[in-house]
């Protein structure tokens, strides 16, 4: 159990009417916050180890300490933050009074065999916040007071280091392992190290090598629970990827419930704790390889269906093929990847260069249809549009030498974000011209977090709330409140949607007895809705 305060941040608290408090007097974006008294403090100390004592009567063999990414114990262990002059501040060890206090509590109501970890970050990682050499200081002031030292990095509440803390699509394999790392030199207690972890070869070798004693994983466990599982007993590449895609954690924010993009037990746990075998066994087509129908396949033939599915293409993936090899996409290569070692491994009929046409589904005598067909870009009528330098995402994304040194990108969802970051870590400059006044998330109001520095690291260019209303050889003719303007453009990329292919879809509604449609070709959305839908019929046929 993860014990926390969050101090200057308790919004639940403010909310209520009552007075908020923080090491120091203060005020910010929220409003104001006062200097915890000493008997407050105290009787914080008390209420911490009660939590603990209780957690343990529970059944609990564990405590975590929450000391890092800006929240109460955080806040007095900052020399940014924490600049009173009694025996709480000061000094490193004054502003690590009351963590060690905490520490040395739990243990004397617990018991000294009870493990208490605690958790730091070893750098905030910005100018607001303390460097390294400062969370070395504070790692050497707790070291003794704990069991394990866990090691993370960042401040929740600054969106600019959000993606430090919660490393994002752009960030590599145990993006935050050099904090451990340092931390470790100076430190007799354990030391564990947390984001980004998923590739069990990198694991193995940064225990191995000292760099940590311990690994956590979080999202690649929602992604996979038995990763571990899996990488001890030499089946590593059957563990399900970690998009790192964030869905997970803006769902809990925006809905109040944890999803996976690629895990569809997650959240649904008590419907999904068993896959039911089919009561009578189908011969189901499925149309489309995309996402959405091979996982539709692939849970349909776990059930024991008949299976056969039907690609028009050469490869399964769908239109996520064409961002492979975009870098910060590697985790949608390595889970197209997955996805096709998986429905080789069942008895899939998978029959690639065939379209399904109503002719080539209606011979297979289904007894049900699924259809997946996706959809294709949606191409905007402006002036300007049929011009040879005018583009569409997906063929840039597939020849990206297409694109010249000024690009701009018509349209700011996630589509053309994720393009227009690309393209800019090419060396080019882009500018995206979006409709709206803000960029769209789509829904994933985290991951646009880390959008937004990867646009102002890579100086993109916005034209939000902006029109445009013809393409020259030039550029771009667009308008805004404040009037028009033109952007300079040697290549424009649309990216304003997509166009389900519903029609084609509907066509094989009367080859079977049953039909359904999932994906793209029903609504445009993301991965999480694709799999969510498709796992949610293959359960019903």
């Amino acid at each position: 159990v993860e014990l926390q305060h969050a101090g200057i941040y308790s919004r639940m608290t403010r909310f209520s009417g009552k007075t908020v408090y923080g090491p120091v007097d203060g005020e910010n974006a929220e409003g104001v916050f006062r200097a915890m008294p000493e008997e407050l403090i105290l009787e914080t100390i008390g209420k911490y180890a009660r939590a603990a004592a209780w957690a343990k009567a529970c059944g609990f063999g564990m405590v975590t300490i929450h000391a890092g990414h800006g929240w109460l114990l955080s806040q007095f262990l900052s020399s940014k933050v924490n600049t009173r002059t009694d025996k709480w501040g000061g000094s490193p060890e004054n502003r690590a009074r009351l963590p060690v206090a905490i520490a040395d509590a739990i243990k004397k109501a617990c018991g000294a065999a009870f493990p208490v970890e605690i958790r730091i970050s070893g750098s905030e990682v910005t100018p607001r916040g303390y460097d390294l050499d400062e969370g070395i200081e504070i790692a050497k002031a707790l070291d003794g007071h704990v069991d394990l030292l866990h090691v993370s990095a960042g401040h929740h509440e600054y969106p600019e280091v959000f993606c430090v803390t919660h490393p994002s699509i752009f960030s590599e394999d145990s993006a935050n392992i050099k904090y451990a790392e340092a931390i470790k030199k100076h430190v007799k207690t354990p030391v564990a190290t947390v984001g980004a972890h998923c590739d069990p070869a990198l694991l193995e070798e940064i225990v191995a090598s000292g760099r940590a004693d311990v690994i956590e994983l979080a999202r690649a466990l929602l992604a996979d629970p038995d990763l571990p599982k899996k990488a001890r007993s030499g089946r590593a590449a059957e563990i399900r990827p970690c998009l790192r895609c964030l869905q997970c954690f803006s769902g809990l924010l925006t809905n109040g419930q944890i999803y996976c993009a690629v895990n569809t037990e997650i959240g649904n746990e008590l419907e999904y704790a068993a896959l039911p075998p089919a009561q009578t066994a189908k011969n189901v087509v499925v149309a489309g390889g995309g996402v959405a129908g091979t996982h539709a396949a692939i849970t349909l033939a776990r059930r024991g269906h008949r299976v056969v599915l039907l690609e028009a293409s050469p490869r399964l993936g769908g239109t996520l093929k064409c961002e492979e090899n975009v870098p910060f996409k590697k985790k949608i290569r390595d889970y197209l990847a997955y996805q096709s070692k998986l429905v080789a491994s069942l008895p899939v009929d998978v029959r690639l260069n065939t379209p399904a046409t109503p002719e080539n589904v209606a011979a297979l005598h289904p007894d049900a249809v699924v259809a997946a067909l996706g959809a294709r870009p949606v191409r905007p009528r402006i002036p300007g549009i049929d011009l040879p330098h005018v583009l569409s995402a997906e063929e840039v994304y597939e020849n990206p030498e297409k694109a010249k040194a000024r690009v701009v990108v018509l349209g700011g969802g996630l589509v053309g974000t994720e393009l227009a970051i690309f393209l800019a870590g090419t060396g080019r400059a882009v500018t995206i011209v979006e409709m709206a006044p803000t960029l769209n998330s789509g829904g994933n109001i985290l991951h646009q977090f880390a959008l937004d520095v990867e646009i102002k690291g890579r100086d993109i260019a916005l034209a939000l709330g902006t029109t445009a209303l013809e393409i020259t050889p030039s550029g771009v003719r667009c308008e805004s409140a404040q009037g028009e303007r033109f952007v300079d453009a040697d290549c424009v990329v649309y990216a304003v949607g997509q166009s389900p292919l519903s029609d084609a879809a509907y066509a094989l509604r009367d080859a079977a007895p049953e039909f359904y449609v999932i994906g793209d070709c029903a609504t445009p959305k993301n991965i999480t809705q694709a799999t969510t839908a498709a796992e949610a019929v293959a359960r019903e046929i």
